[in-house]
């Protein structure tokens, strides 16, 4: 069976793909056709596409999309991490609260 994309380049299993219509990207790893077209399967979304809405990516634009993704990711992780170490804070300072620092007291002893 012969896939090809939206540009008319061969797809074989192994190539990496993005979807036009939502950027998604992946590896295609399999392949099917019926009376509507060829599907292609991308591992990323675990879904099928028609292979005329996919392009052949080279390698290099799927690393630069792997870099800007993860990158995100480490973005997305370093707030969460910002946010959870203000929640600790809050937290600690609610254990103190209650806590009575008045001079009242403290007595001297003597």
């Amino acid at each position: 069976m012969q896939v090809k994309d939206v540009r008319g380049k061969p797809i074989l299993k192994g190539f990496q793909v993005r979807y036009a219509g939502t950027g998604s990207a992946g590896e295609a790893v399999d392949f099917k056709s019926d009376d509507n077209g060829t599907w292609v399967l991308v591992d990323t979304t675990d879904l099928w596409y028609n292979s005329e809405s996919l392009e052949v990516m080279g390698e290099s634009a799927h690393e630069k999309l792997n870099k800007q993704s993860n990158y995100q990711i480490k973005e997305k992780q370093d707030v969460d991490e910002k946010e959870d170490i203000k929640g600790k804070i809050k937290r600690s300072k609610g254990k103190f609260e209650d806590v009575d620092m008045s001079n009242e007291l403290c007595d001297g002893g003597g």
